[in-house]
């Protein structure tokens, strides 16, 4: 079985499935990829500690985690089959100094189900979430390298975020709003970064990075990152940068690692 790459996801808000530019790109990227046989998300939107497995059962509710939007976006549904045998190898990875927690009740946030939406709309593959149990980019950098040998089952490891994020420093909410300069000085660093291979320089963003701390007030959309990159072959690869643009002013770089 071929290794399936690792990706990096800007996820965007629920209505960021209007936006036909990000549906047609993100679903023709699926569409390149082998088809896994189960998706692990980790997601800005679960931190916490310890690592903790969410639900294993077909048909759990997704977790509605935001706020005032209109009513059909709380309606989404996206019945993907439960993973029970990935959360056992997910488990079963980690070392006894990561211990690992259930939530049987903790559905699907949006940072992992509105992407699937548009990937895999069928919901035919089995997917699962994990929180992130830490904001530090080296753990969560090991966090990947231990969920690593998952790609060689087949299994798709997704880390869902926004490379810039800076909600309360957007004056126009509207979709085509022009990037503020913080976001536009952060994505062009990330994507200089992401060609150069500076593994060290993303692990740093916080100080060496252009747009801080306007791009990331807080850092959770920028950590899932880490776990992608762990999970690769080669943290210090040159990755696939396959979208980029802005969307509310806010940068979808997002990337592919193999």
């Amino acid at each position: 079985m071929t290794a399936m790459p690792a990706l990096y996801l800007s996820h965007g808000a629920p209505p960021l499935v209007d936006d036909a530019r990000w549906v047609s790109e993100l679903a023709a990227w699926s569409k390149e990829l082998p088809k896994p046989s189960a998706i692990l998300v980790v997601s800005a939107h679960w931190e916490s500690a310890p690592l903790t497995i969410g639900a294993t059962t077909t048909g759990t509710p997704l977790t509605y985690d935001f706020g005032g939007f209109p009513q059909h976006f709380y309606e989404v549904t996206y019945v993907s089959p439960g993973a029970p045998e990935l959360a056992r190898k997910v488990a079963a990875l980690m070392p006894d100094s990561e211990p690992v927690a259930h939530d049987e009740t903790r559905g699907l946030d949006h940072g992992a189900y509105v992407p699937l939406t548009v990937m895999y709309p069928d919901a035919d593959v089995p997917v699962l979430q994990i929180s992130m149990p830490t904001l530090d980019p080296q753990r969560l950098l090991h966090l990947g390298e231990r969920l690593r040998p998952l790609r060689d089952e087949g299994v798709l490891i997704i880390g869902s975020g926004f490379t810039t994020h800076g909600l309360p420093f957007l004056t126009d909410p509207t979709p085509n709003a022009a990037a503020p300069t913080w976001s536009k000085e952060f994505d062009a660093w990330a994507g200089e970064r992401f060609a150069a291979g500076d593994l060290d320089g993303l692990i740093d963003f916080r100080a060496k990075a252009p747009g801080m701390p306007y791009a990331h007030p807080t850092i959770e959309h920028f950590a899932p990152l880490f776990v992608t990159l762990g999970a690769s072959g080669d943290p210090e690869q040159i990755p696939q940068q396959v979208i980029d643009g802005y969307w509310m002013g806010l940068s979808k770089r997002s990337i592919q690692v193999a």
